[in-house]
This record gives structure tokens, sequence and C-alpha cells, in this order.
């Protein structure tokens, strides 16, 4: 009993803590752009990015859309990408942790276009797929792709090897013991791995968007740059924040609950 309650206010104290540091943050916001310190045509107060967020929320002006609309373009976007990229690099990731053939034969290829930027894909996705939807899901399929590859990959091979043997000495083949043995223990990793590529693919989010948008936050971000107007440019960086940060929250509750099925 006393234990919960130590609990309890040590959870308040902490959420304390958290409103109470939000506070100090925005105080000195608005504080460096009333005193002068930064002007305004650099960055936006807060008042002035809240007021900006409601009209933005039901006005098209000035870029051509409302926020709802860019916020809708830029989910399809980021959420096509990653979702395809986990598809792909999370079980090419534990297969090449679990087979040494196919670890010899994809190591080499990947561990060259692994180093390779996002945004250098731009250029040439725009020859193979063109100015369009798709060539902008794939920069951010790249994005994706490497942490879940990664993660997957040194989640699987750090499998209790003593587990390994336990399966074999019963009689599970090779394919059983991937799934009864090998994955379940590296799930910890591959939702970090899935973790690192939303996060990555949220920051690859404005590059892609480069790409001719008329629409997308990316977009809102960059017509808030060209038309001066530093307060769009923070109401599209907050929702990315925002938005990134629920998404990121669900995967941490789901695996969770994974977690307390191993246990």
């Amino acid at each position: 009993m006393k234990d919960n309650l130590r609990l309890k206010k040590n959870l308040l104290a902490e959420n304390y803590l958290s409103i109470l540091s939000l506070l100090a943050f925005l105080l000195f916001w608005y504080y460096l752009v009333a005193s002068g310190m930064v002007s305004d045509r650099v960055l936006a107060d807060p008042i002035t990015t809240v007021q900006s967020f409601i009209f933005k929320l039901t006005n098209t002006s000035p870029e051509g859309a409302t926020l709802f609309q860019h916020l809708r373009t830029s989910l399809i976007l980021a959420l096509s990408g990653f979702s395809l990229g986990t598809i792909i690099g999370v079980p090419l990731g534990l297969i090449m942790g679990w087979n040494k053939v196919i670890d010899a034969l994809v190591r080499p290829i990947f561990d060259i276009l692994r180093p390779i930027p996002p945004i250098a894909w731009i250029p040439i996705s725009i020859f193979w797929f063109g100015i369009g939807m798709f060539s902008k899901s794939f920069i951010i399929f790249v994005s994706a792709f490497v942490p879940c590859v990664i993660n997957s990959y040194t989640g699987i091979r750090l499998t209790n090897p003593t587990l390994i043997r336990v399966a074999k000495i019963y009689g599970a083949s090779d394919r059983e013991t991937f799934f009864r043995v090998g994955v379940p223990s590296a799930i910890p990793m591959i939702f970090t791995g899935l973790r690192l590529a939303l996060s990555t693919a949220w920051m690859t989010l404005v590059a892609a968007e480069l790409l001719a948008a008329n629409e997308g936050l990316g977009y809102m971000i960059q017509m808030g740059r060209r038309l001066a107007r530093p307060d769009i440019i923070i109401v599209g960086m907050l929702t990315i924040g925002a938005v990134g940060a629920i998404i990121a929250s669900g995967l941490k509750t789901f695996d969770s609950k994974l977690s307390k099925w191993r246990s």
C-alpha cells in the first residue's frame, strides 16, 4: 500500500515537473520575441503560432490547403513508405541474422547501400518513377528500411544460444526454432527499429515533399519559408512532431503488451 502511494506521488511529481518545464519553455520563447531579442520576422511567438494553428484548421490561405488536408497527405505518404520499409526490412533482417548463407549473400550489398542518405535517392527516384506519390514514398521507404533491417538483424543475433540448443534437443526443426525462439527474442529490438524507422520517415518527409508537391506538411513548411511566415513553419513542424510522438507512443504501448505476453 505504501509502495503504491509512493509510486503515485513520484508520478505526480514527474508530471508537475514536465508541465513546469513546458511552461518555462513557452515563457522563454515568448520573452525572446516580445523583448525584441529575436525578430518576429524570424520567429513567431507562441500566441501567434496558436492563432495560426487555429486559423489553419479551417482555412486554406496562404498556401492552398487546410492543416487537416496537409496532414492527411503527409500521413498517407509517410505511412505508405514506412509500412513498405517494415514489411520488407524486418523479415529480411531476421532471415539475414538467422541464416549465414543469406547473410553472406545480402550483407555486402546492404553495407554498400546503408550509408547512402535517403535524400541522395531523390534524383534517381525521379528517373525511375517520375514526379509523383510513388517517388516520394520510395524515398521514405529507403529511410525506414535501413533501421528495420539493422535492428531485426541485431535482435535475432542476440538470441540466447542455450534456448536454441534446448529447442533442438527437444526435436524442434530449424524453422520451428526460428519462429518459436528466434523471432520472439528479437521483438524488443524489432520495435526499437520500428520507432527509429518512424522517426527517420518523418524526418525524410520534408525532403520527399520537395518533389513538386502541392499538399503536405513538408510542402506547408516550404511555403512558409517562401512566404516569410515563421508561424506557418512552426505550425507544420509542431504538427509533424506531435503526430510522430503519438504514433511512436502507440508502438511503445503495443510493444509493452507483447512484453507482458512474453514474460
